[in-house]
């Protein structure tokens, strides 16, 4: 079991993880009306620094616009949640890289089905940096649930209770005896994993989804598309057909939990002769490297904590 750093901030003050609870008789209980981004924090020569806070921060806020959670914005500027995050990770003495879970829980209660003017808590723990995905390689199958489309429950706005559709499709992935699952739009066009976002290179160029494959707009995603351009990969956002998986010269996941992850197999189909695949190596190296401050061209992604 991946273990919970025991100090966490909750309701604008430091508690430890068993007093920080939420009503059951909460939005956030009742109807899954949460939102929330995960960060990573890495241990460098340095000290502990967070990988893109303020783009965390920003879609943060964003997923709350989207579902109509109109009262945290207003009380919680960039700074004071950066504080927030920086209390916390002073607060657990981390010595290891980890991952920081921000949410905004609506915490009014039996309100009905609606989101507006609901008093609003904040969380923010800390649990140890397991990756979500097998480090040496995924395999993956097509899943028999779709992607819930943006005109149902927006998946560029990371909302707890929405995250049943990539429970019940990785589930399904695991009782198949595979690592995690391809989502498919309502049009059969490729979306996501269950919770990380997904590349191809065909013929050199790197191609993912684009943000109207009813995707998480992922700030992993975004990076990778940057460090591309930047060591000039071409670089291509477009529908992906589920049959170009099957061709593809190389496939791998990427978000914060996943890091890049290269897939070995999609449904039964070997990919790259199960081997990691030069553009993905390259980019998997970089990427760790921009998370622990190692590249002084990307230090603007890096805040220090401590």
């Amino acid at each position: 079991m991946t273990r919970i750093y025991d100090k966490v901030y909750f309701a604008d003050a430091m508690t430890t993880l068993e007093h920080a609870t939420l009503s059951v008789g909460s939005s956030a209980v009742l109807y899954g009306l949460s939102v929330y981004t995960v960060l990573p924090v890495c241990i460098a020569k340095e000290g502990a620094s967070a990988f893109r806070l303020s783009d965390h921060y920003k879609r943060l806020i964003n997923s709350a616009r989207i579902i109509g959670i109109d009262t945290f914005e207003s009380a919680w500027s960039e700074r004071r949640f950066t504080e927030a995050v920086k209390a916390v990770v002073a607060a657990n003495e981390i010595a290891e890289d980890v991952f920081v879970r921000a949410t905004i829980h609506v915490v009014d209660m039996l309100p009905g089905t609606r989101s507006r003017g609901l008093k609003t808590v904040l969380s923010i723990f800390i649990y140890e940096a397991t990756p979500i995905l097998p480090p040496d390689g995924a395999r993956l199958k097509t899943s028999v649930w779709r992607r819930i489309p943006d005109h149902a429950i927006p998946s560029r706005a990371k909302v707890n209770g929405a995250y049943v559709n990539s429970v019940l499709a990785k589930q399904d992935a695991i009782d198949s005896g595979y690592d995690d699952c391809i989502l498919l739009d309502a049009d059969g066009h490729v979306c996501e994993l269950s919770a990380a976002n997904i590349f191809i290179v065909r013929d050199n160029t790197l191609i993912t989804p684009g943000f109207t494959s009813d995707l998480l707009e992922g700030i992993t995603r975004q990076t990778v598309l940057e460090i591309a351009h930047d060591i000039g990969i071409q670089t291509s956002e477009r529908n992906i057909d589920l049959t170009e998986l099957y061709i593809a010269d190389e496939v791998f996941a990427c978000g914060t939990s996943a890091y890049i992850t290269p897939v070995l197999e999609v449904d039964v189909r070997s990919v790259a002769n199960r081997q990691v695949g030069p553009i993905t190596a390259r980019i998997r190296e970089l990427y760790l490297n921009v998370l622990h401050g190692k590249e002084t061209s990307y230090q603007r992604f890096v805040t220090p904590l401590l």
